[in-house]
């Protein structure tokens, strides 16, 4: 049983319900777990287009999407920041001390194989323990 996991939410895909579950029947009694989504912000010359109040109101309607998947299931606080999606989760796990990452993946194409996933690079990269949860086919 894990005390402190976190639980990285891509809010656009369907896997936070069994992401979030895993997580709760690996929670420890008094363990917590952290709901983080990694808001990435546009890059290259994408910024240079978009004006600063679309940026902001695509963050807050982030926290919100993230706010409402979360908000009836005990023991889970919402986390939002800024960031390169798999760096940020892997940096955030090891500045919270987490114990355990529960990641959900899609199955890779050979595309995805080749390039690599944020899974992936979770995997790879974490200093703890990381459960993937694959979609379903």
């Amino acid at each position: 049983m894990y005390h402190k996991i976190l639980v990285p939410m891509a809010l656009n895909h369907g896997l936070s319900a069994d992401t979030l579950a895993i997580a709760e029947a690996l929670r420890a009694a008094g363990g917590t777990i952290i709901a983080l989504h990694v808001y990435e912000l546009p890059q290259g010359s994408v910024s240079a287009y978009l004006d600063a109040d679309v940026v902001k109101a695509g963050y807050e309607d982030a926290r919100a999407q993230l706010t409402a998947k979360t908000k009836d299931i005990p023991h889970v606080t919402p986390e939002l920041i800024k960031g390169h999606t798999s760096r940020a989760i892997i940096d955030f796990a090891n500045e919270h001390e987490i114990d355990l990452i529960v990641i959900g993946s899609h199955n890779p194409g050979l595309g995805r194989f080749l390039l690599g996933s944020t899974a992936a690079r979770v995997v790879r990269h974490a200093n703890c323990a990381v459960h993937v949860c694959r979609q379903p086919d």
